[in-house]
């Protein structure tokens, strides 16, 4: 179970949604939480992987030297 505030203007504008398409303000909410988590966990894991890379913790490697030991270099 989760429960959310949000904002007056959002909640009227679900609420609004809602009421024209005969649906839950639950559905619409849960429709764009399942649309938008994938892009969010790919944003906050790359944010931690480049902070790893500046802070020296992890390391990089050039794309051709990547080529070379996965045998795709020409």
């Amino acid at each position: 179970m989760l429960a959310i505030r949000l904002p007056d203007d959002i909640e009227l504008r679900l609420g609004n949604l809602a009421k024209k398409t005969g649906r839950t303000k639950t559905f619409y909410a849960r429709e764009a939480i399942l649309e938008h988590l994938d892009d969010l966990e790919d944003l906050y894991l790359a944010e931690k992987r480049l902070k790893s890379i500046q802070n020296g913790k992890s390391k990089t490697i050039k794309l051709n030297q990547l080529e070379q030991e996965l045998g795709l270099a020409d």
